[in-house]
C-alpha cells in the first residue's frame, strides 16, 4: 500500500535544524494524523508523504519555500507600548498572540521594548530555515470516494 493524495495517515516524525537540533518530535505523544493533501501541514511535508509505503521510512529536506517561507522583514513592526494594557508586563524575548482585523490569531515575538515602544517580529519562528524531517508511515487509510 502506497500513500496518495486524500489518503488519511499517520507518520511518526523528528524535526530538526540542519545542526542536528531538534525542533519537533512525535516521540512521546504518538504519530501524527493528517488527510494528505489538505493543507494542514507544510506543503513540503505533506508532498514527502506521497509514494511512501506502510512501515517505509526516510529523511527529507524542506526548504523554506515549501516550509514556512522566507523571513520578511516588513513583518517586524515598531508599535506604541500604549497599545497595551497598562499592567501587562511585557518582555524581550517572549510572545504575544496579536489579533488581525479579521480574527486571526497571530503570534509575534518582542524584540525590542523601550518607554515608549515595542518591537514585534510577526514571522513565523521557522520561517527562512531549512528543516529537516525523519518520516515513517505507521497507518494509511485509503480515501473511499
Amino acid at each position: 500500500m502506497v500513500v496518495e493524495k486524500n489518503d488519511t495517515i499517520e507518520v511518526e516524525y523528528t524535526g530538526k535544524f540542519e545542526n542536528g537540533e531538534v525542533f519537533d518530535t512525535s516521540k512521546g505523544r504518538g504519530p501524527l494524523k493528517f488527510k494528505v493533501g489538505s493543507g494542514t501541514l507544510i506543503p513540503g511535508f505533506e508532498n514527502a508523504c506521497v509514494g511512501m509505503k506502510l512501515g517505509e521510512e526516510k529523511t527529507v529536506l524542506i526548504k523554506p519555500e515549501d516550509a514556512y517561507g522566507e523571513r520578511n522583514e516588513s513583518f517586524v513592526r515598531k508599535f506604541p507600548i500604549s497599545m497595551l494594557p497598562p499592567d501587562f508586563k511585557v518582555e524581550k524575548g517572549m510572545y504575544i498572540t496579536l489579533q488581525s482585523p479579521d480574527g486571526r490569531k497571530i503570534p509575534a515575538k518582542v524584540v525590542n521594548v523601550d518607554k515608549e515602544s515595542i518591537t514585534l517580529d510577526m514571522n513565523h519562528p521557522l520561517a527562512g530555515k531549512n528543516l529537516i524531517f525523519d518520516i515513517k508511515v505507521v497507518k494509511i487509510e485509503k480515501d473511499k470516494n
